[in-house]
């Protein structure tokens, strides 16, 4: 498998155009995809998935697992196989492991490295290299790891495993799935128990799949009626267990947003996850009052999904509480484009944590939505949208900043422009969404190379 090139570039341009009609399958779920290729290295024999997404992020993930001695066969489109190599059976890896602009698989390799007596060095592109990793830094040194890296605790970062790491029980100082997701791996390779303890819900993929492989681990409430204690018992044996990955919810929200924008559309995304960790958006949306119909709910994969059949609406000003966060982040950028479009207010609360993606994504939703007319003003850890009742004037270009969410966010809001909106670059879109003007374009969207 070679190393994933991005081949979406250059000026994209959203136009105004008919109502958006059809069906078509959303891309699988970035962060379970990450963490399936990664779990399955861990296990001792082969692992097949299906649905994989196979957007830059994940295959840097896939490389890197190459490097460190796994062997990863992809068979077809969404279809791979990971021979694992089990828990410590990671070999060194002849070369600086390039992750691309994938934060999840920065911040889960550090863990999956911790329990291994080798160093790796991990870099990424120049928006992965501007990112601090002193948040998983901090953990995994109190259980043996060392570490080396740039001022500021970021890329490229040298990891100095261990073969003698020490459990622990740390508390999230800020909610976050990939760093607790970073020390229950490093906790598969330490004796005892290793506990991570959340005082707000995160994600929980990383939960379930460990499940799914065989490892022991709790989860049990904590006195905060949101919190959670997940523990996880070391040195286990992981068996194969196969893998469907389902829709991603956060890759679902652009297509969704549009047609509920476009006067008159109808779509359908089949498989959409519906882990409640992950919902926090579709929520916000139907408060809003967006027409979200969900249908055949079910499980698969160990991840509840359903189909969702979404209509046009008109939408409401809401005010999004702090305690969703959790639950959207990755949403908030394309949240604000429904949020310009409402009738009223909408504010955020809560969400400095936007400040510390692929971009600022607070400063970059801000100025953007500024430059098509739509009045907002930023906080240190709040938004507030003031909403045009329909079509904002649109008619400019915004810097994307190599975040692929930003870039998606603003194609979307120019289908629903007075004047088209375009993005400055487009290749952090094949992150996690490959041909997304592709599958707009096939539901009737114009979204297209700058003319």
């Amino acid at each position: 498998m070679s190393k994933p090139k991005n081949t979406a570039s250059g000026t994209l341009t959203a136009r105004r155009g008919g109502p958006l009609r059809g069906a078509f399958k959303v891309p699988g779920d970035k962060s379970i995809s990450h963490r399936a290729l990664m779990l399955a290295a861990l296990a001792v024999g082969e692992t097949t998935i299906t649905g994989l997404l196979e957007g830059d992020d994940v295959r840097h993930t896939a490389a890197a697992l190459e490097l460190l001695g796994v062997a990863v066969t992809r068979d077809g489109l969404g279809a791979w196989r990971v021979n694992g190599v089990g828990i410590g059976g990671l070999t060194p890896p002849d070369d600086v492991i390039d992750l691309g602009n994938s934060g999840t698989a920065a911040r889960l390799l550090c863990g999956l490295l911790a329990g291994h007596g080798f160093s790796a060095v991990l870099t990424g592109d120049a928006s992965l290299r501007s990112r601090p990793m002193g948040r998983v830094v901090t953990p995994l040194t109190a259980m043996g790891v060392t570490f080396q890296a740039n001022d500021g605790e970021r890329m490229p970062l040298t990891v100095a495993g261990s073969d003698n790491l020490r459990p622990t029980a740390y508390t999230l100082p800020v909610a976050s799935a990939q760093v607790k997701s970073a020390v229950l791996l490093a906790g598969l390779h330490a004796p005892g128990e290793t506990s991570v303890v959340e005082t707000t819900a995160t994600r929980d993929h990383t939960e379930r799949m460990l499940g799914h492989f065989g490892a022991e681990i709790r989860v049990e409430d904590v006195s905060d009626q949101t919190g959670r204690r997940i523990t996880i018992t070391g040195q286990p044996e992981l068996a194969p267990a196969a893998i469907a990955v389902p829709a991603d919810p956060s890759s679902a929200a652009f297509p969704t947003v549009a047609a509920l924008l476009v006067p008159g559309s109808e779509i359908t995304l089949p498989g959409i996850c519906t882990n409640p960790t992950r919902t926090g958006l579709y929520a916000s949306l139907a408060e809003m009052g967006a027409d979200l119909t969900w249908r055949d709910e079910r499980v698969e994969g160990g991840e509840p999904v359903a189909d969702l059949t979404v209509t046009a609406s008109a939408l409401a000003g809401v005010e999004v509480p702090a305690a969703r966060a959790p639950a959207m982040i990755d949403e908030y950028p394309v949240l604000a484009m429904a949020a310009a479009c409402a009738e009223g207010t909408t504010v955020f609360h809560g969400v400095g944590e936007l400040r510390h993606k692929e971009s600022d994504r607070l400063a970059a939703v801000a100025a953007g939505l500024a430059a098509c007319g739509v009045a907002v003003e930023e906080g240190p850890d709040s938004l507030t949208i003031q909403g045009a009742g329909g079509a904002p004037a649109g008619g400019a270009t915004i810097e994307a900043a190599l975040d692929h969410r930003i870039a998606m966010s603003f194609l979307v809001l120019g289908l629903a422009s007075e004047n088209p909106i375009s993005i400055d670059d487009g290749s952090s879109i094949e992150t996690s969404f490959p041909d997304f003007a592709g599958s707009m374009a096939a539901l009737g969207a114009d979204i297209g190379p700058d003319e």
